[in-house]
This record gives C-alpha cells, structure tokens and sequence, in this order.
C-alpha cells in the first residue's frame, strides 16, 4: 500500500470518528434540554408487562353457546350418545366475590361485578360525568353505574344528564359474559377511566384488587362452561318432503309464539321472558316479509337452560308443542342425529337438566335470576 493510500485512509477514519463524535456531543446536549423540559424519564407503559390471565379450566374449550342466528344453532348431542356422567357432578362450593363498593346501590353484583366508587366533596358536573359514563361505556364489557342523590337519600341510575346532583358514585364492570372473562386491558381501561376523571375534581376513588378480579373472572368463566348448555329437539319432513313458512307461522302464533325481527319466533312467559325458540333448522331465517314463500326440511326448538328459571316445566311444554308440530305437519320429532326421540331419550335429557340446575345453585347462580340472565347475555 503506498503513502499516499495510507494517508487517505487515515483522514478518512478521521473524518468518520469525527461525525460521530459530533453527533454524540449533539445528543447529549438535547438529552439535557429534554430532561429540563419535562423531567426525567419515565418507564413506559406500552412496554410493561400485563398481569398474567389466570388459567382456565378445560371446560371453557367445550364451551356450548347457544345462538339465536339462524346459521349457527347450536344443539345438545342426541340423548343416547351422552353418558350420565357427562355433565360434572355439582361442586358444593360458592364462587368467592370481590370486595363490594357499596352494600346499598341497586342493580350491583359483588359476586359478578368489579365495583369501583368516587367519593367527591362537592356534586360532579354533567360535563365530566358524561365523560366518564363514555369512557368505561367502551370499555369491552357491560356496565353499571349509579349514584347517591343526597336531596332524595338513595341511589339512582345514573343517566347521561344527571350531573349536579351526584358526589358519590359507583360503577361496575361486569367480568363475564358469553364472549368470555374479561381481559388485563379491559381492566385496566375501566380503572384508568375512573382514576382520570375522578382527578379533575380531587375526589376519592375506592378500587377492588385488579388481580383477585382478574382471578374471578377466570373462576366464573369456567363456572359458565360447565352449565352453558342448549337443549334443542328438531321435527323434520318426510324424504322428499317440506313444511311451508305461512303453515308454520300459523301454528306458532296458534301455540303462543312471537316472530321477532331477528327470524326467530319467542315463546315467552307472562313476564315476557323467553321459555324456549322455534327457528328454521336450515339457515334461511324467519323473516316476515319472505316467510309466504319459504319452505323448509325441518324446524328447531331451543331450550337455553341458563335463563330459564323453571326449566324442567318449560321442557314439558316445549316437548308438547313439539309433538302436536310434528302430528299436525306430518314430520318427526328427532334429536341432532335425526334418531327419533324417546322416552328413555327424553328422561336422560331431563336429568342432564338437572344436573345442570343443581350446579348453578352450588355456585350460588339460581337458573334464570338477574345474575344468570346477566352471566349468559
């Protein structure tokens, strides 16, 4: 290599080393500036570790979860595939709740709810608690939320306009539902809500542990899975065969059935609460404007047994109805397997049922209360 290679090549590692070493003096000076400006550095919470999702139990993965959409019913295995010991004997065992809020707000749920509480010295204006009613609203789970009217000494739902008249306040993330617990984030979202605007007016917020909650949620979901069940019975034509829509619309209403916008027809009780559905057993539903020139292979009735109080009496009357379908549009009534129910069939199906009930009250969950209807919404 000659001299004159060599020099360039040391200027050049020269100027390099002298870039960088500018750049670096660079750094540090607005490094300073930024530390000046706004404090020193903070860790970031994008980056940090969520709490970990407790475990669930394998009963979640064969989660049955009945669904009103036409295309995705979902039915109990025919009778004679199902041994007795299917379903898990009931675990005398109450599902522990999490700290209440408060013992006295309506319409809250230790055992199901996270309830948080703001105690604030003067009432929150309508402005801010507008705000957070639309901030927890997103939060990825039901909520409640109520307050304590001093004027009229007692809680009250709270609506979009009743700021000025509350300083106290509780509100409630519900853990689970159908969709499943409720998640780190979401958790996290619904405490962050609260926090941040129960500090714009200096008032005092009271908080379950997000662990423990966390913890619950997973316990109740498995709870969930287990009793999570559908009881449906199909009547099916002959080969060859349909029923027509208007001849089966007609016996429905005759029978006591509702069509509701969703395509579905409602057999509810004198509180308006849905017993059992009939829903086409192909995926076309029932929509009141095509049902004139719809037919169909078969017809499904659907019993959900969580939300049915008194399900053993309305299996008897689904099954009636079933049997007079089938006598009157010249069809069969079978199980999913299209096997012809029978009463051997027909009692394993009732002791499934239960069994089913006597879990739920175990874990303190009565078929058809607020908290079942709520647990399976």
């Amino acid at each position: 290599m000659s001299d004159l290679q060599i020099s360039l090549l040391v200027i050049g590692v020269v100027v390099v080393g002298g870039v960088y070493l500018f750049n670096w003096v660079q750094e540090r000076k607005l490094r300073r500036k930024l530390e000046q400006a706004f404090g020193p550095e903070h860790d970031d919470v994008l980056l940090e570790t969520a709490p970990p999702v407790p475990s669930l139990s394998p009963a979640v993965d064969r989660r049955i979860e009945p669904q009103l959409e036409p295309a995705e019913k979902l039915r109990v295995a025919a009778p004679d595939d199902i041994p007795d010991a299917a379903l898990p004997e009931p675990e005398q065992r109450p599902i522990a709740a999490l700290p209440d809020a408060s013992t006295s707000a309506p319409g809250l749920d230790p055992a199901i709810d996270f309830i948080a509480r703001i105690d604030a010295d003067a009432p929150i204006s309508d402005a801010l608690l507008g705000e957070l009613l639309r901030k927890i609203a997103v939060c990825g789970k039901p909520v409640r939320s109520v307050g304590f009217d001093t004027e009229a000494g007692q809680w009250e739902d709270l609506g979009r306009a009743g700021g000025g008249r509350y300083a106290r306040l509780c509100l409630a993330l519900q853990l689970v539902n159908r969709t499943g617990p409720v998640d780190p984030a979401q958790l996290a979202a619904f405490c962050d809500a609260i926090k941040s605007c129960a500090g714009k007016m200096s008032a005092a917020v009271t908080l379950p542990d997000t662990r423990e909650a966390l913890s619950l949620a997973g316990e109740l979901d498995g709870f969930c899975a287990e009793v999570d069940v559908a009881i449906g019975i199909n009547i099916v034509a002959p080969a060859a065969g349909a029923f027509s829509g208007t001849k089966i619309r007609a016996l429905a209403e005759a029978a006591g059935f509702k069509l509701e916008p969703e395509g579905v027809f409602h057999y509810r009780n004198d509180e308006r609460q849905t017993l059992f559905t009939l829903d086409n057993h192909e995926p076309a539903p029932f929509i009141p404007e095509q049902i004139k020139s719809l037919s169909t292979t078969g017809i499904t009735l659907l019993l959900d047994v969580p939300r049915v109080a008194d399900g053993q009496k309305a299996l008897d009357r689904m099954f009636e109805i079933g049997r007079s379908f089938a006598q009157t549009l010249g069809g069969r009534l079978v199980d999913d397997n299209r096997v012809a129910l029978t009463e051997p069939g027909i009692a394993k199906i009732r002791r499934q049922l239960d069994t089913i009930h006597a879990t739920m009250e175990a874990h303190g969950t009565h078929a058809g209360s607020e908290r079942a209807l709520r647990l399976f919404s």
